[in-house]
């Protein structure tokens, strides 16, 4: 056996297998083939669910959660978590309706403040954390309990409606949930959430914001030896996730036509199982943005599913909770056999 094995070694014969599929890669097909099932499961329960109108829907509401997830991306690879987002969404909403509605500010102006309101807490956030050293799951708690507290003080506790004097009603139906493009049925939001998973991906996989985003994930102590600054990095990443969390805010609130100050509570956690489940580890250095696309596109079939067969909304929650633990245990799995 020995003479064969060295004989095979000597003339370059490997036992390897001829085809190889790298773990990333296998759970993104795991999560393409699980989507496939979903989308075939609830189609032969209802008929109502392949209708063209309630895929666009479901495309609809997964620009709002996948925006959200997108930025997560970035946050895990690196090891960290960011619970703030679902809130600090819907305090980037009211701070567009305040800029529109009670400042009078145009349309673009008021978008941009949106945004920049998200990238705004992603950076203190991830200031809090590389500056003083606390732990991300504390820091973006603490996040999330002031932009939740901020969204209710500034609305005064109430939705702020978008009206026609505004313009933003117009922007709402030709900008995101209108078709622009004629004789194209997929409304704007979708192209939106898809252009940012577009840039997201180049970022990620083309840029030195990728690159050391994997590299703090992966070793963050090694990385800091190699002469890296590791906190000014952990802020880019922070700052970046929150131009998506902001992102998501100005589309939650076109899709509405309104800011609800008390609305984005648990889209954290489904923005985070979108992210699981399409293959980024929560111990970090791994991860893809169309990964992050399948998985959203996961959660929300799922959901739609569940309200195309009448579940009870009390029951839909519990599912998904069900589901997040899946994702996590997934996870912990792919760790144990690496």
């Amino acid at each position: 056996m020995n003479i064969q094995n060295q004989t095979e070694a000597a003339a370059g014969v490997s036992k390897r297998p001829i085809l190889q599929i790298k773990p990333g890669a296998m759970q993104q097909v795991f999560a393409f083939a699980s989507l496939v099932v979903l989308v075939l499961a609830f189609s032969l329960s209802s008929s109502n669910f392949f209708q063209f109108s309630n895929i666009v829907g479901i495309l609809l509401s997964t620009a709002v959660i996948g925006v959200l997830a997108l930025g997560s991306t970035f946050v895990i690879i690196t090891g960290g978590i960011d619970l703030s987002v679902g809130t600090v969404m819907t305090l980037s909403a009211v701070m567009t309706g305040v800029f529109i509605t009670y400042w009078g500010l145009p349309v673009p102006l008021g978008i941009l403040g949106g945004i920049l309101t998200g990238a705004i807490c992603g950076l203190i956030s991830g200031a809090v954390i590389s500056k003083m050293k606390i732990p991300p799951f504390i820091a973006t708690l603490a996040m999330m309990m002031v932009a939740k507290g901020l969204a209710l003080v500034i609305s005064g506790a109430k939705p702020i409606y978008f009206d026609e004097n505004t313009g933003y009603s117009k922007l709402a139906l030709d900008s995101i949930v209108g078709k622009i493009i004629p004789g194209f049925d997929i409304p704007n939001g979708v192209l939106i959430f898809f252009a940012a998973a577009i840039v997201g991906g180049i970022i990620l996989s083309k840029t030195i914001v990728g690159r050391y985003n994997f590299a703090l994930g992966s070793n963050e102590e090694a990385t800091r030896l190699s002469g890296i600054n590791v906190n000014y990095w952990k802020i880019v990443i922070y700052t970046l996730t929150g131009v998506f969390t902001g992102l998501a805010g100005v589309l939650m609130a076109s899709r509405l036509n309104s800011a609800h100050p008390s609305l984005g509570a648990g889209y954290e956690l489904e923005a985070i199982a979108a992210v699981v489940l399409g293959g980024t580890s929560l111990s970090g250095g791994k991860g893809t943005i169309i990964g992050t696309v399948i998985g959203a596109l996961i959660m929300s079939v799922l959901t739609n599913g569940l309200r195309i067969l009448s579940v009870p909304q009390e029951w839909q929650t519990v599912v998904v909770g069900f589901v997040i633990v899946l994702a996590v245990y997934a996870d912990i799995l792919r760790r144990r056999k690496k």
